[in-house]
């Protein structure tokens, strides 16, 4: 499949790619990072881990999950997950930054990019997220790219 490139200022977002598979790990395996994502998400986080994560989300089609780079270095993953049956125009959108990258406003412009890619590119017309109440960063994240409460 065709490599979807998606790009704003410093931040870029595309496949995740199998070299990326040691920076996966040392950025994920965080339980900082475990802490504030859903169940799936294992930990620790291993190299077993990262490599069944980098085939599943390249075998999607439309591609849903990307590579979050900042100035060309992966630092996180951002994902759109199409909802089923009456909820399939919507989808869940889940994200993590490597803890070395926190404060940078990475996050928003990721989610700002994908934001765009699932209404223009999946056809998705309600785009949802979930956050712990006292993961406040995240909170600010959706605010600036006008999520609501």
């Amino acid at each position: 499949m065709k490599d979807i490139v998606l790009s704003i200022n410093n931040v870029t977002l595309n496949r995740l790619k199998g070299n990326d598979k040691d920076q996966l790990v040392e950025l994920a395996n965080n339980i900082k990072i475990w802490k504030n994502v859903c169940d799936f998400f294992p930990q620790p986080y291993t190299v077993e881990d990262a490599l069944s994560y980098i085939d599943f989300v390249n075998n999607q089609n439309p591609y849903q999950n990307f590579a979050i780079r900042y100035k060309g270095r992966f630092c996180g993953m951002i994902g759109a997950e199409p909802q089923a049956d009456v909820y399939k125009f919507s989808a869940a959108m889940g994200y993590w930054i490597g803890e070395p990258f926190w404060g940078k406003g990475i996050a928003s412009l990721a989610v700002k990019l994908l934001t765009d890619y699932a209404f223009d590119s999946l056809g998705m017309v309600r785009i949802f997220s979930s956050v712990f109440d006292f993961n406040e960063a995240s909170k600010k994240v959706l605010e600036k790219n006008d999520f609501k409460l």
